[in-house]
């Protein structure tokens, strides 16, 4: 005879870290109300459901209509650490979208995000740089960040941070300096980024190559990277293994070279040996654009334009059979080394 059996078990495809959606236009209100509960696991719940229905630009949108917005800024200093870290990670989703990045500097996010960069809790500073990186890759936001003077500190946690936070701070840094250089310059960046070119992972190399090009357009930038003793190092790396590598240390000298001090010292360092090298053995396009540049920059002085004669049925080749952009920097670079007085 059949009995009646009931099981202990959940029912199938249920998550119980997070919270239960309400049908429709009720859904992101309820999940508003949960994150303002005074028990932990429902916020706990609320932040994990929300990490995956963020995910549609739409739902940013009426998330911030319902005030969410507050809610989560109240969050970033909750006492426990995995809703401080949820948080983050909910408005890192909210960055990837315009109207996401547009709300955190509406809000005044950015300083309260910043303030998990000293977080002990390793995936909340993690999520933290993340957030600002991305609110970074526009004007606005990159603006925003500088003027929350965050520069500083930014530059501080390149030498305290782990490898992976430290390649997202490169990125920020790199867009920030695009609308400002001073506050890096100030904050000793040069002397940081400098220290970073003989880093064991390449990324990192790589990024702090690409921030001494952004920060040497200025002259400031330019006179700092000759007086720190990067350009030695910047020359070493355009042996660098990875072509990425190289290619940011060529544009980096470029940059550092547009000053008569940057061309000797970058001529005294060996830079124009190390340049014609690449630009005859490297197959990157990405290489000899920017090598190309930096030769042009030093043939400027007699001592380089001597050195870089031999060079020039090279780069013939390359203007008659290179890109659009190859051939005009190749055409640009013979006009200056056959110059004559």
């Amino acid at each position: 005879m059949a009995t009646t059996r009931i099981t202990t078990a959940l029912p199938p495809n249920i998550d119980i870290t997070k919270a239960e959606l309400a049908y429709g236009e009720h859904m992101l209100p309820k999940l508003n109300r949960q994150l303002q509960d005074s028990t932990l696991m429902t916020r706990q719940r609320a932040l994990n459901a929300l990490c995956d229905v963020l995910h549609n630009p739409e739902h940013v949108s009426a998330a911030l209509k319902v005030g969410m917005a507050k809610s989560l800024k109240k969050l970033l200093g909750d006492s426990d650490g995995t809703v401080r870290w949820k948080a983050t990670e909910v408005l890192f989703i909210c960055s990837n979208h315009a109207i996401g990045r547009d709300a955190i500097l509406e809000f005044d996010l950015i300083q309260p995000i910043s303030a998990l960069f000293d977080d002990k809790h390793e995936d909340a500073r993690l999520m933290s740089h993340r957030a600002v990186e991305s609110v970074s890759h526009t004007v606005n936001g990159a603006q925003g960040i500088v003027n929350a003077n965050l520069i500083k500190k930014l530059v501080e946690k390149l030498k305290t941070e782990t490898d992976e936070i430290k390649q997202l701070v490169l990125d920020t840094l790199h867009y920030c300096m695009k609308v400002d250089t001073n506050q890096a310059l100030a904050a000793q960046a040069m002397e940081v980024f400098t220290s970073l070119l003989g880093h064991a992972t390449w990324e990192i190399r790589g990024k702090a190559a690409r921030d001494i090009m952004d920060i040497s357009f200025p002259l400031e930038g330019k006179k700092r990277a000759v007086k720190v003793r990067c350009i030695p190092v910047l020359v070493k790396l355009l042996a660098d293994k990875h072509f990425h590598v190289r290619a940011q240390a060529a544009g980096a000298l470029m940059s550092i070279a547009i000053t008569t001090e940057g061309k000797r010292e970058s001529i005294s360092a060996g830079a124009v040996e190390a340049l014609m090298k690449l630009l005859q053995s490297d197959e990157s396009s990405d290489v000899r654009l920017n090598v190309i540049k930096a030769i042009t920059m030093l043939a400027e002085a007699p001592s380089g334009r001597e050195k870089l004669t031999t060079i020039v049925p090279t780069l013939r080749d390359i203007a008659n059979t290179g890109g659009p952009m190859m051939q005009k920097v190749a055409k640009t670079a013979i006009n200056v080394i056959t110059w004559q007085p």
